[in-house]
């Protein structure tokens, strides 16, 4: 893949512009299954497996994607066809894109995973997972060509819903909705008058409503208050 460090490096395009010699001939994507009937099962197969793959020439020009990586950019597969891995995403560590830069250089095949971020085409959100570039072919070809699978990582969880009213909150509510007064209120929780006009005035901000009958209404409608409970509890 073309890191833009490998100048002169066989199998690395370094400058985007040139070509390594073998790469002259047509790559066919289904490598060892480009004859015979064999080559529509394996291109059959490719689009029907979940992972998202890409088969890449050895300085990252796509050959072949199938449905599954073109939908991490909301594409048809057909239009990565061209496109440069290099472009598609960014390594996290440099030092995973020159090691794998190296063992092209060598001639070695082994499996190279890379950590990389995209941005995902249908939401512009960004995502993150692990590519894994596995040196493919026959072995007297030089270089390789590349067999790229994607593992998206799992985004993070979506904070929980804020509690629509607090445990102190809700205790001064079943309070008020059994008709208790402010300062019975204050005086059966520890607080001031005015610490528990505060909490009701902030619960009115919040809830967009006036008045102490309204507050209590809607606290039976969020679930704030037990419905089937008398004297009223926190549900």
């Amino acid at each position: 893949m073309d890191n833009g460090t490998a100048g002169g490096t066989p199998g690395i395009d370094a400058d985007g512009a040139g070509t390594p010699s073998c790469d002259s001939a047509e790559i066919d994507p289904a490598g060892p299954y480009a004859d015979g009937p064999w080559r529509n099962y394996f291109l059959i197969l490719l689009d029907r497996i979940p992972t998202p793959i890409a088969v890449c020439r050895a300085h990252g020009e796509v050959l072949i994607a199938n449905p599954a990586m073109a939908a991490q950019w909301g594409a048809a597969p057909g239009q990565l066809r061209g496109r440069n891995l290099l472009d598609l995403f960014e390594p996290r560590a440099k030092a995973q894109l020159d090691r794998l830069t190296e063992a092209l250089r060598l001639g070695r095949r082994s499996r190279y995973p890379m950590e990389v971020r995209w941005r995902d085409g249908s939401d512009g959100s960004a995502r993150e997972g692990e590519l894994t570039i596995d040196p493919v072919g026959d072995p007297s070809v030089h270089p390789p060509a590349l067999l790229a699978l994607l593992r998206v990582a799992d985004p993070a969880p979506a904070p929980a819903p804020r509690a629509p009213a607090s445990p102190v909150e809700a205790r001064i509510l079943a309070l008020a909705a059994g008709g208790a007064t402010t300062a019975s209120i204050g005086t059966a929780l520890g607080l001031t008058v005015d610490g528990v006009n505060y909490h009701l005035t902030r619960l009115a901000r919040r809830w967009r409503v006036q008045g102490r009958t309204a507050l209590v209404a809607r606290a039976y409608v969020l679930g704030v208050l037990s419905a089937d409970s008398w004297p009223p509890a926190p549900a």
